[in-house]
């Protein structure tokens, strides 16, 4: 996907940690930090998670909201909804997170995974508020340059204006 543009709409097949269904439209207004994650990959739960987690707890909800994407592309067996309803409950993880739906064709890379062309997990995407694209980083990104961007695009909402790239 490319930087200051839209991405098409998820498929999610099940929400949890939200009472409602969850759609981009939805969540205009406030920047948007996605992480696509797997629960038996060692980067998501390492690093991804943690990050994530931080990122809710640093930002007030009015202004980010964190959703987590589980997007299993092997394993398919043993990352099922139960096993990852226990996987938040034991992380404590309280964000939405959105299953990513499996291909009807059979394709082993979920719906979403490829309508946005994740190369894996765990990925980090960053919407700003109007719901474009300004970052999206395969693997471990520093903190650091996930809070400046995520500053930079809430300042931006603040001032009425945006850039294309961070």
């Amino acid at each position: 996907m490319i930087n200051g543009h839209e991405p098409p709409a998820w498929d999610v097949q099940t929400w949890l940690n939200t009472d409602v269904p969850l759609s981009l439209d939805d969540l205009r207004g406030r920047v948007v930090v996605i992480h696509a994650f797997q629960m038996l990959c060692p980067g998501c739960v390492s690093h991804g998670i943690p990050q994530a987690k931080a990122i809710q707890q640093a930002f007030p909800p009015s202004r980010v909201q964190v959703i987590g994407l589980h997007t299993v592309f092997e394993h398919h067996e043993s990352m099922n909804e139960t096993a990852l309803k226990a996987f938040l409950y034991e992380y404590r993880i309280r964000f939405p997170v959105g299953i990513d739906r499996p291909d009807p064709r059979g394709n082993p890379l979920p719906v979403t995974m490829q309508a946005w062309h994740l190369e894996g997990t765990p990925t980090l995407i960053i919407l700003d508020a109007q719901g474009r694209i300004r970052l999206q980083h395969f693997g471990q990104l520093d903190d650091l340059r996930a809070g400046a961007v995520i500053g930079q695009l809430m300042a931006e909402s603040d001032a009425g204006f945006s850039t294309t790239a961070p």
